[in-house]
């Protein structure tokens, strides 16, 4: 915390499915030094997948999907190029689709329903499975799909079929800018280049605001704490939520790209599932979750270990810190 200036975080590890270690380090909002709590709410972004990746199964488990369905099942006026892409390949961020987002938000700045019909027009990144290319259109597609199959609204959807039969209660979707108990601001010492899109680091801390569309918070746009994260991989590792055998191994799956290959973000993420980073290695393979580069958690199935830090500085490589804290349960 005091090499990379991070001013709080929770930290949770979990063996046997257990949790064995919980602490609140820090200060969760600066300007009146309130610290962090166990109960103080994060942050989390992209962390947010994981549920929607659970979601999906949980939808093809009541034969209402199938992942290898093509997408053009459930949705209509979509371009001709789209038709063969699969569910799969959207979890896996290999379909090769064009982003709805840019480096300042929703491409166009108009709004939702206008960058879906500007997304459609744009060329394909790639054919399906040629590469891995994280991006939102995947999820937005997605959120469409699960309500269309479930017949409700994403939230209520994840909201009765995970958070409350593990009876997770501290878990929220929104804005940075919504006021909500025990939540947490979220700093960075980057401040965008408004005209560039650049992101530039300074030497002042900044609080930053984010905003998650309602029709992506497939993607991201959830708030949590570390100790009802830990209540989620539980229930996920214990079969509450899937069937441990099957389903979760098909969602920790790597995928191979046409080529034979495996992509990810890079660097220790060297691979992807559906919906959840891997580290594939000859010890301690591993999946991950990873959100706004603050916030994650790390699964080390082999060794009964998963550990969850959420911190509240963008840029404070989590997933790091979480492999040099594994080392002390290995």
């Amino acid at each position: 915390m005091e090499d990379k200036k991070i001013p709080g975080c929770q930290l949770v590890v979990l063996k046997d499915d257990k949790i064995v270690l919980s602490q609140a380090i820090g200060t969760a909002y600066l300007p009146f030094s309130v610290p962090v709590r166990k109960n103080t709410v994060f942050s989390i972004n992209s962390i947010s997948k994981v549920f929607t990746s659970v979601a999906v199964m949980q939808l093809q488990n009541q034969n209402k999907l199938n992942i290898n369905d093509r997408i053009s099942i459930y949705m209509d006026s979509i371009p001709e190029n789209w038709k063969k892409i699969t569910i799969k390949q959207l979890m896996s961020h290999t379909s090769g689709l064009p982003d709805i987002e840019d480096e300042k938000g929703l491409i166009g700045d108009k709004g939702q329903d206008s960058a879906w019909l500007k997304v459609k027009k744009l060329p394909l990144v790639s054919e399906a499975e040629e590469q891995f290319n994280y991006n939102a259109t995947n999820y937005y597609i997605l959120q469409r799909i699960i309500e269309k199959c479930s017949g409700e609204p994403f939230e209520k959807f994840v909201r009765k079929n995970q958070f409350d039969i593990l009876g997770i209660k501290q878990i929220f979707y929104g804005n940075s800018y919504d006021v909500i108990k025990n939540k947490c601001p979220t700093y960075s010492y980057y401040s965008q280049d408004k005209t560039t899109g650049e992101y530039i680091k300074g030497v002042k801390l900044k609080e930053t605001y984010e905003e998650f569309p309602s029709k992506m918070i497939t993607d991201a746009g959830a708030f949590t704490t570390a100790e009802e994260m830990a209540k989620w991989i539980i229930g996920l590792q214990t079969g509450k939520l899937l069937n441990k055998s099957k389903d979760i191994a098909a969602i920790w799956e790597p995928v191979k790209l046409k080529n034979g290959s495996y992509d990810g973000f890079g660097g220790l993420l060297n691979a992807y599932a559906l919906g959840w980073p891997v580290i594939t290695r000859k010890n301690h393979f591993a999946v991950a979750s990873i959100g706004g580069g603050r916030a994650a958690f790390i699964i080390y199935p082999e060794d009964k270990l998963a550990i969850i830090l959420f911190t509240n500085l963008t840029g404070a490589g989590p997933e790091e810190i979480i492999e040099k804290l594994a080392d002390f349960y290995f």
